[in-house]
């Protein structure tokens, strides 16, 4: 159950979508994440403590990984072992630029190397080592992390899922406009929500998605990142 300073505006939200999608929604089991988890972003972060929601783009395509948190791959437990990165972060592009990139931010690689091995040096006595630790820091510091469309089935459908869900959106965006939120818009189905939505009153910051290597050296994704401390106990 959504928290409830969530509740009256999620109903609204859901209110807004399509008769046939919610039908869609409520007796379909052919999507993930679950009818259970897919609004799990509003069940750990109080909408008065919202100051940024992170926007990617749909959920990862593998059950395992799709919890109801953009870019929190539930099929990784640790970040880190004794060759760097953990096997599972090192096979998910994203989060292992992601991960480089904060240890970058924190100071702790060099943009020239952030190789396994500069990895394997780093004195991660003070540094989180899972997944759920992440998404806690992320919350800490006000981040609401939403995809632009909240489920998955196929890559086919992926197009018609975000485009179902833009009244959901809207609508959450709508309650929340007021309240000097900045939108942090993750790669190019991101953006295309200043297209289709109405964000004239929200402060966004527009980055490539974090699988692309230029992501780890941006100096914009740097700078936004590196006051959250995202990867500090």
């Amino acid at each position: 159950m959504a928290l409830a300073s969530w509740q009256s505006l999620l109903d609204e939200a859901y209110a807004s979508l399509s008769e046939e999608y919610r039908t869609f929604l409520e007796s379909s089991t052919e999507y993930f994440p679950t009818k259970e988890n897919y609004l799990n972003a509003f069940k750990t972060l109080e909408k008065e403590n919202v100051k940024y929601i992170l926007f990617g783009q749909d959920p990862y395509p593998r059950v395992e990984s799709a919890g109801g948190y953009a870019f929190i791959d539930m099929r990784v437990k640790t970040l880190f072992s004794s060759q760097g990165l953990s096997k599972e972060v090192n096979k998910a592009t994203s989060l292992r630029n992601f991960i480089k990139m904060a240890l970058l931010a924190k100071g702790d690689l060099d943009a020239d190397d952030t190789s396994q091995a500069s990895i394997v040096k780093v004195d991660k006595s003070y540094i989180i080592n899972s997944i759920d630790t992440l998404r806690e820091n992320f919350e800490k510091n006000g981040v609401l992390l939403l995809n632009t469309a909240l489920i998955f089935t196929d890559k086919k459908a992926s197009g018609k899922h975000i485009k179902a869900w833009r009244s959901f959106m809207q609508t959450i965006l709508k309650g929340l406009e007021t309240k000097g939120i900045i939108l942090i818009l993750f790669g190019n189905h991101a953006k295309e929500l200043k297209k289709h939505l109405a964000l004239e009153k929200f402060e966004s910051i527009e980055l490539e998605h974090p699988y692309n290597q230029t992501f780890i050296t941006n100096p914009k994704t740097l700078n936004l990142f590196r006051k959250m401390k995202l990867l500090e106990k």
